[in-house]
């Protein structure tokens, strides 16, 4: 039989709040396996959108090409798993009393669907009116940024696997900062088929893959009732 106790939320200090005494105790599984996998995959697919052309979809490509066209790859994972799915997880957690799984599931699937609705809806047409989308899009990863240092400082209370995730999704929202105001500047440091977007798009790759890592390990741990894969 599988170890409760050896979930995301008891392995990495994520506890639940006791329910009252007068309450049933809910029956519900962790959705951490679904809220970092639903994170993880999709950051990784936007990873590799981000490098150089033609290797990449063409992320960079906003201030060139057409936004939808170099990223309609990332566009269904985002709506389905990172954002759809990972809201549900992060419903259920909160509803288990967690408030860091919850919240961050909450947030990062709210964030997939803005970003897909950002560059499908409204970026174009602002492009077509003369706008300079790029620093809109710096914008609103300094945004994402400041909402991630909030986790990133209260990581480290939940294992080393949770703090190198927000780490480095930090350091990649920085990068992404860097990244756009430069596109918005006329530098040409992020071009398409420039060489800086392997180290935005690689980092961000390494990031989902910490994520993956992570459901990974708490999934195999519950399953056998033990700690196979450490997190």
């Amino acid at each position: 039989m599988p170890a409760q106790s050896d979930t995301m939320d008891t392995a990495h200090g994520m506890q639940e709040a006791p329910p009252k005494v007068e309450e049933k105790p809910e029956w519900w599984a962790s959705p951490a396996v679904v809220g970092l996998m639903g994170f993880g995959t999709t950051t990784m697919i936007a990873g590799l959108s981000n490098l150089p052309l033609p290797y990449g979809a063409g992320f960079g490509n906003i201030t060139g090409g057409s936004p939808i066209t170099g990223n309609w790859v990332v566009f269904g994972m985002a709506i389905a798993f990172g954002g759809i799915a990972q809201l549900l997880a992060g419903i259920i957690a909160l509803r288990k009393g967690n408030m860091f799984a919850g919240s961050a599931f909450v947030g990062y699937g709210s964030f997939w669907l803005a970003f897909t609705l950002m560059i499908n809806v409204w970026l174009l047409p602002a492009a077509t009116a003369g706008s300079s989308v790029a620093w809109g899009v710096a914008g609103f990863s300094f945004i994402w940024m400041l909402f991630t240092f909030t986790f990133l400082i209260n990581a480290p209370k939940h294992g080393w696997g949770i703090l190198m995730v927000f780490l480095f999704l930090f350091i990649a929202f920085i990068l992404l900062v860097v990244k756009f105001a430069s596109l918005a500047s006329g530098s040409t440091t992020f071009a398409p088929d420039g060489s800086a977007n392997w180290a935005v798009g690689g980092e961000i790759i390494f990031d989902g893959f910490l994520a993956w890592y992570v459901a990974t390990a708490d999934l195999t741990n519950w399953n056998y009732g033990r700690k196979v894969l450490p997190a």
